[in-house]
């Protein structure tokens, strides 16, 4: 199998988060990644997309892109917004943290993402925006 790699970019909106989905799974499907593998990597895409959606832009209009490379069996998925940033990326980690509680946000997004993959990797200036790196080695 070659290596691959794709991107899009698509609105910050809800509708959005299932078709980044899908495009994760259309990628990684000539990998014959396990049923396990697959939903593990769609729900930490879903989280991911989520809060670049809500959080990203503070709901005005943006954009999302999504990137997704694959070299042998290593999967890099990049979610990015170029929204408010994160003013404290260790405290958005830790679980229940959540700047959205009158949205009933659970803060458990971050966790959610890191329990999935081999590796979550926020890069955020504030001001100018977020990335979320996800990792994740096929077997």
């Amino acid at each position: 199998m070659r290596d691959n790699f794709m991107s899009v970019k698509m609105a910050n909106i809800p509708e959005n988060v299932s078709l980044a989905r899908i495009i994760t799974t259309g990628f990684i499907a000539p990998l014959d990644p396990t049923v396990s593998e697959t939903s593990d990597i769609k729900t930490a895409v879903s989280e991911a997309v989520t809060n670049a959606i809500i959080h990203g832009y503070e709901n005005s209009d943006g954009e999302v892109e999504l990137r997704i490379a694959s070299i042998g069996r290593k999967i890099t998925i990049e979610v990015s917004d170029h929204g408010v940033g994160i003013e404290d990326v260790q405290a958005v980690k830790q679980p229940m943290f959540t700047t959205k509680p009158e949205m009933e946000r659970s803060g458990l997004g971050f966790t959610v993402m890191e329990s999935f993959m081999d590796s979550v990797e926020i890069k955020s200036v504030r001001g100018e925006g977020t990335t979320v790196v996800l990792e994740k080695q096929l077997q």
